[in-house]
C-alpha cells in the first residue's frame, strides 16, 4: 500500500483538510510459462510467486506444484515459469483456452469455465460457528483492507478453524490464487480445509476451489447463479452471507 495527500471533506463540520492517508496498490504481474507469454495479471505487488503458482493450478495450466522446475523473477514484475521437459505446454494450455490474456483486478477475465470438473471427494465436516468465526476473522488480520479499504481477503483454515494461510489483494480473484499457491508450496492437503474469503462467490472463484478440491467454500458476500451451478456439479458445499449471525 502507498501513502498519499488527499483532501478530506467533513460535510456536517463544512470544512476539508489536507491528510496523509493509505491507498492499495495494483501493478501488472507477467507471467511467462517456458518463454512464451502466458497471462498480465494485475494484482497487488505482493507474493507474487505464491500467486503465479496459484493462478497456475487453479486454472489447470499444471496439476501438482512439482510439475514446476523453476520460478525466477528477471524483474520485479516479471515472473518465469519453467516446467518439466515431460509436460506438453501446448496441449495444457488449449485445454484452458488462455493464452497471452490480460486479467484485471476488478475481475477474473470472462467466466469460461475449462476441463471437466471432478466430484469433490472429502469427509470434512465443519461447525457452523467455525465457518461464521473464520470469516468475520478476515475483517480483523487483513491489515491492509482496514488501512485502505480497497483490497479482498482469503483465507485457508483447517476444519478446527486453524488459520493454514491467508493473503490480500486488489482482485478477489487473485487473493484466492494466493492462498492456493501458499497452499500448495507448503504440500496443505486442500480436502481437509475450507476455503474462507470476502468477495463474491461467482463461477470463476467457485470452478477454481473446486478444481483444487475444496469441499467446502464459505464468503462474507453473495452466492452467483454461476457459482452455485458449479458448486453442484461438484458436489462443493458454498455458503454465502457469513455476517451477524
Amino acid at each position: 500500500m502507498l501513502e498519499i495527500e488527499i483532501v478530506k471533506v467533513d460535510v456536517s463540520a463544512r470544512k476539508a483538510q489536507k491528510v496523509r492517508d493509505y491507498v492499495a496498490e495494483e501493478k501488472p504481474l507477467h507471467i511467462f510459462i517456458n518463454k512464451i507469454h502466458y497471462a498480465t495479471i494485475f494484482c497487488s505487488p505482493t507474493n507474487m510467486k505464491e500467486l503465479a503458482v496459484g493462478h497456475l493450478l487453479s486454472e489447470g495450466i499444471i496439476k501438482k506444484v512439482e510439475e514446476i522446475e523453476e520460478i525466477v523473477f528477471k524483474e520485479e514484475n516479471v515472473c518465469h515459469v519453467k516446467l518439466n521437459s515431460n509436460i506438453d505446454l501446448e496441449n495444457r494450455l488449449k485445454l484452458s483456452k488462455h493464452l497471452s490474456r490480460i486479467i484485471i483486478s476488478a475481475c477474473g477475465g470472462p467466466y469460461q469455465p475449462s476441463g471437466r470438473l471432478l466430484k469433490i471427494k472429502s469427509n470434512l465436516k465443519v461447525r457452523a460457528a467455525v465457518i461464521l468465526d473464520c470469516v468475520n476473522r478476515l475483517n480483523f488480520i487483513a491489515e491492509t483492507f482496514r488501512k485502505t479499504g480497497g483490497v479482498h481477503a482469503a483465507a485457508i483454515c483447517k476444519g478446527d478453524g486453524n488459520l493454514v494461510v491467508f493473503a490480500e489483494d486488489v482482485g478477489r480473484h487473485n487473493a484466492v490464487d494466493k492462498v492456493i499457491g501458499m497452499g500448495a508450496l507448503n504440500k496443505t492437503d486442500f480436502s481437509e480445509c475450507f476455503l474462507a474469503l470476502s468477495g463474491r462467490l461467482t463461477g470463476d472463484i467457485v470452478f477454481k476451489a473446486a478444481r483444487i478440491g475444496f469441499p467446502i467454500v464459505a464468503s462474507l458476500a453473495a452466492a452467483l447463479d454461476s457459482g452455485i451451478e458449479i458448486a453442484k456439479n461438484a458436489d462443493l458445499t458454498l455458503i454465502g452471507f457469513v455476517r451477524g449471525k
